[in-house]
């Protein structure tokens, strides 16, 4: 996550406060502060809608799409919180004028975004509901923050639209209209990149998709991805994927899809030769380190090493790969790398199989890497994985500024059943002592 775009978080929020000492001057401070939590879901809102467009400033100036994302999630946690508040505490005050038609369409509409907001974030937080049911739900939220935007410019309040806090609101209530706008605009209308599907092969338990451009193609560097749109086969929603092939001339593309989740085991049953694809992206900046380097991949987590590995200099820095899986037979691109690694000598392949080998942990790399602590650790596979080795790591001369990942959940929860093993832990613990 890039500092400015927090940085530009903090200060849209503080913003208000330039102009709230003169608007308190003889107000109820309990009401005020009811006010601003208003404010500030709206504007936490806004840049949620923004986030959500994926224009191409948005990694600009928030960072990578994977970390952007979990950004878009606090935002609409933090939103409805403020919200939640706002509705409990009284922001009423005396003396602001007298309740019309209008005034009570604006508390009305609300009324119906404080709890529409609501259950979309309880859906989005639960995630074994099904991702496609979920993204279908989540096209609400910008018709709750219509609603949201209409309550704050009708609603009666300690100043008034043309003030400068008022204009300001404006923008911030035009900036994400306009967002929601486009995000909801006919796809169509929106810029995509067509593809057709050009060969489908088994990759162990995965499959690989090939695909060719029928128009512009899509640029892409190794280690990035692309959202994809499958049509046919009720596949319409488009959804994430790593690319695994390195760029091409022609413009060609591969996704590796294994079937882990409700769409992607609908994906690995339902594509064919000749099927029209759509592309969105590219997204990410995962594999930009430098120097020497190992790759810890973990099952279908393999994808962006194999474009990666498919695009490295003969001449750079020395890189092992590490590869982990349960066994050869189920192991996506192996044959592929293990034919790179036999003409690049400055890539060395080593194969874990965790079968006979028991779980890959941090404690095995210094006998698999000489020289460990000078280099630089990616890793792509599943997330308890991931935080394990982000834990052990340190222990092995790897500081956390050294291991890169891309959190590649478009959809997380928010760490309640974390909470509760963690709670669980301490209570065993403690019961122990």
């Amino acid at each position: 996550m890039k500092k400015f775009g927090l940085l530009l978080v903090a200060v849209a929020l503080a913003l208000p406060f330039v102009w709230w000492p003169q608007i308190a001057q003889g107000r109820d401070g309990i009401a005020l502060f009811s006010q601003y939590l208003g404010l500030g879901a709206l504007i936490a809102m806004a840049f949620s809608q923004v986030i959500a467009t994926r224009w191409p400033g948005v990694e600009l100036i928030f960072g990578p799409m994977d970390q952007t994302y979990r950004l878009h999630k606090w935002l609409g946690i933090g939103s409805m919180v403020a919200i939640l508040l706002h509705d409990t505490i009284d922001a009423e005050m005396k003396g602001l004028g007298r309740e019309t038609m209008l005034v009570e369409l604006a508390e009305t509409l609300g009324e119906i975004s404080l709890y529409g907001l609501l259950m979309l974030v309880v859906v989005t937080v639960a995630t074994f509901i099904p991702y496609h049911l979920w993204k279908w739900t989540h096209r609400f939220i910008g018709i709750f923050f219509l609603f949201g935007a209409f309550h704050y410019l009708y609603i009666l309040k300690p100043f008034k639209n043309g003030d400068p806090l008022g204009l300001y609101m404006w923008v911030v209530c035009i900036i994400g209209t306009v967002a929601y706008v486009w995000t909801s605009a006919p796809r169509g209308m929106r810029p995509r990149k067509h593809y057709k599907i050009t060969a489908v092969t088994q990759q162990g338990e995965a499959i690989a998709v090939d695909m060719k451009a029928t128009g512009r193609p899509l640029r892409h560097r190794a280690g990035q991805f692309a959202f994809f749109r499958f049509a046919g086969a009720g596949l319409n929603e488009p959804h994430p994927f790593t690319i695994s092939s390195a760029p091409s001339d022609d413009g060609s593309l591969r996704i590796t899809v294994a079937p882990l989740g409700d769409l992607t085991n609908r994906v690995s049953r339902s594509l064919a030769v000749g099927q029209a694809v759509q592309t969105d992206g590219p997204y990410g900046h995962f594999g930009r380190a430098k120097g020497a380097q190992v790759w810890i991949a973990a099952g279908v987590g393999v994808t962006p090493f194999v474009a990666l590995a498919q695009a490295l200099p003969t001449d750079a820095a020395p890189v092992t790969l590490v590869y982990c899986v349960r066994n050869k037979t189920n192991a996506p691109h192996l044959a592929e790398l293990e034919a790179l690694a036999g003409k690049k000598s400055n890539l060395t392949l080593i194969l874990w199989q965790s079968a006979d080998q028991g779980r890959f942990s941090a404690a095995a790399l210094p006998d698999l890497v000489p020289d460990l602590s000078n280099c630089k650790v990616l890793f792509c596979g599943p997330v308890p994985m991931r935080r394990t080795l982000s834990k052990d790591l340190p222990k092995h001369g790897i500081s956390q500024r050294s291991f890169h990942y891309e959190a590649f959940e478009i959809r997380t929860g928010i760490g309640i059943r974390r909470l509760a093993e963690w709670l669980w832990q301490r209570h065993q613990a403690r019961s122990a002592g």
